[in-house]
C-alpha cells in the first residue's frame, strides 16, 4: 500500500489549534504499519471522550470542544481518520473500504487502552463510531450521537445525500474547505477554510475523502449491510445512556435522532437536546454549546 503523510509546515499556525500532535501506528492490513494522528488533552485518569470527526474534516473540527471538555475535568482525545488530518493517507481509492477505516480506529483504542469512554460521533464519525461501541461494548460508557447515523442500506438516504454523493465523484475541483464551509450555518473566516485543506497539499492526498461518499451503505447488498445490520443487532439491546444532540439545520442527518431514539433502549429518558442554528458542522457553528451539553450528560 503506497501511503502519503502531509508535512508537517502545513500545519504551523492554524487558528486556534495548539495541542500537541500525539501518534500511533497500526497495522494496514498488508504487514506494514499507517501512522495516526491525535489529539490527547486533559488528565490521563479521567473519563475519556473519543472525538470521531467525519467527512472530509479532520480533528481541527473539534478545536472549540476541547477547552470546554478539558475544564470540566473531562479526558479528550480526537483522533484523524487515516485518510485525513495529520494521519497518513494511502494512496489509492480502493485503499479504503468501510471495513478499514473501523479496523484502523479499533487499532487506536486497543493501543490507547480507552475503557469508560464516551464516543461523541458527528457524520462519518457516527458510522465508523458505532461499530466500534457495537464490536467492543467493554470499552464504552456512553454514545453521544450528532448528525449521524448506522445506515444499512434499507433506508432510503434522501435527495441531499444523493446530490452530495454526485456532487463528490462529479465535481472537477474537491475544495475541502469549501465544502466544509457549505456545510455551516455562517460563513468560515478564511484562515479557518485553509486549515480544512491543510492536510490536503493537492488532489493526490484526497482520496480518502473522494471515496468515502460511495462508501455509506445505500442498498441491502453493500459491502457493509451485514456489518452493520450486526452492529445494530447489539444497539438494539444497548440500554448504557445514549444521547442524540442534532442540529436542527441538516438537510442530510434530518430525522436521524428520533429513529435512535426510537430503536435503541438507552436512549429512554435522556436529556435529548436539537442544537439550534447549527448546520451539519455543528462542532463549526455550536461547538461550545455541543461540548457542554456532552459534558453534562458525562458528570451528570
Amino acid at each position: 500500500m503506497k501511503t502519503l503523510r502531509t508535512p508537517d509546515d502545513r500545519f504551523a499556525g492554524l487558528p486556534n489549534f495548539a495541542f500537541e500532535p500525539h501518534y500511533v501506528d497500526v497495522p494496514d492490513g498488508d504487514g506494514a504499519t499507517l501512522r495516526v494522528h491525535y489529539v490527547d488533552e486533559g488528565p490521563r485518569g479521567a473519563p475519556p471522550i473519543l472525538l470521531l470527526h467525519g467527512e472530509p474534516s479532520w480533528c481541527f473540527l473539534y478545536r472549540r470542544m476541547i477547552p470546554v471538555l478539558v475544564d470540566a475535568g473531562l479526558r479528550t482525545v480526537a483522533p484523524d481518520l487515516v485518510g485525513f488530518g495529520r494521519s497518513d493517507k494511502p494512496a489509492s481509492r480502493d485503499d479504503y473500504t468501510y471495513q478499514r477505516h473501523v479496523d484502523w480506529m479499533t487499532a487506536l483504542l486497543d493501543a490507547l487502552e480507552l475503557r469508560d469512554a464516551t464516543l461523541v460521533g458527528q457524520d462519518w464519525g457516527g458510522l465508523i463510531g458505532l461499530r466500534l461501541v457495537a464490536e467492543n461494548p467493554e470499552r464504552f460508557a456512553r454514545v453521544v450521537a450528532a448528525n449521524t447515523m448506522l445506515p444499512t442500506g434499507e433506508r432510503d438516504p434522501g435527495d441531499a445525500f444523493r446530490a452530495w454523493q454526485r456532487f463528490s465523484q462529479e465535481t472537477p475541483a474537491f475544495d475541502v474547505g469549501r465544502i466544509v464551509n457549505t456545510g455551516c450555518t455562517t460563513d468560515l473566516a478564511p484562515e479557518v477554510i485553509a486549515a480544512y485543506d491543510a492536510p490536503f497539499p493537492d488532489d493526490e492526498f484526497k482520496q480518502g475523502a473522494r471515496q468515502f461518499p460511495l462508501l455509506v451503505p445505500t442498498t441491502p447488498d453493500d459491502p457493509a449491510s451485514d456489518a452493520n445490520r450486526r452492529a445494530w443487532d447489539v444497539l438494539h439491546t444497548w440500554t448504557k445512556p445514549f444521547l442524540t444532540a442534532f442540529s436542527d439545520r441538516d438537510p442530510i442527518t434530518h430525522g436521524g435522532d428520533r429513529y435512535l431514539q426510537s430503536e435503541i433502549p438507552g436512549c429512554a429518558g435522556q436529556a435529548h437536546t436539537t442544537i439550534e442554528g447549527g448546520g451539519h458542522f455543528l462542532q463549526e457553528d455550536r461547538g461550545e454549546e455541543l461540548a457542554r451539553v456532552v459534558a453534562a450528560f458525562v458528570t451528570g
